[in-house]
């Protein structure tokens, strides 16, 4: 029970409404396309295919890079671990193709995640409740269950004189692939490798102790 004045009651029941509303308050958080995870699969296996370019070129040749069916950030970025491993092989960038000794020409045959999963026991499903006119989901029984989640980049590459036109002899098809295994066993016991974390380079090859 409330003593006091009038306006003291005000102010206190006034208050009291501040402090419910101030509970209820929510932060709003975007949701991405990608995870970062997802992104870090993407670019590290851009940068495994980029690696593996070779040129028949002295070092100090002009290289334009003319790149073909990329597009979104994943494009953008696998163009850029291209050219980096150019740079880094001492050739130089150019910005025109009237510029370069070569033209090299990039076409992304892939550029994404692939998933798939094994399972042991009796999956998830969804089943219709007729009473309620909506429907429930039974959680996965498994015995045994992976998951395996891959980035996935391949680049056909084409290079030809810029002056004359003439074909050069390069690897014509690069790949690179990353992946994280997640494995379960009796609904509880779980374990897995992840090849990619923020700030690690892309693995060029797989730790000896890694389980499958």
């Amino acid at each position: 029970m409330l003593t006091g004045s009038s306006p003291d009651r005000r102010r206190t029941a006034a208050f009291a409404a501040v402090l419910l509303l101030a509970g209820c308050a929510t932060a709003t958080q975007t949701t991405p396309g990608r995870t970062a995870t997802e992104q870090l699969l993407v670019a590290h296996a851009a940068e495994q295919a980029a690696k593996k370019i070779e040129i028949p070129l002295p070092a100090g040749s002009r290289v334009f890079v003319l790149p073909a069916g990329f597009g979104g950030e994943e494009g953008q970025y696998a163009i850029s671990a291209l050219r980096s491993t150019l740079a880094n092989r001492g050739y130089a960038l150019a910005q025109k193709p009237e510029e370069a000794d070569v033209v090299l020409e990039v076409r992304k045959a892939a550029l994404s995640i692939d998933e798939m999963s094994h399972l042991i026991g009796i999956p998830s499903v969804t089943l219709p409740n007729i009473a309620a006119l909506s429907a429930f989901t039974v959680p996965e029984l498994s015995l045994y269950a992976r998951r395996d989640r891959s980035g996935v980049a391949e680049f056909l590459l084409f290079a030809y004189d810029a002056k004359s036109g003439k074909p050069l002899h390069v690897q014509d098809r690069v790949v690179g692939a990353t992946m994280i295994r997640a494995h379960k066993a009796l609904l509880v016991f779980s374990w897995g490798k992840q090849e990619v974390r923020p700030g690690d380079p892309a693995l060029g090859s797989e730790p000896w102790w890694k389980v499958w």
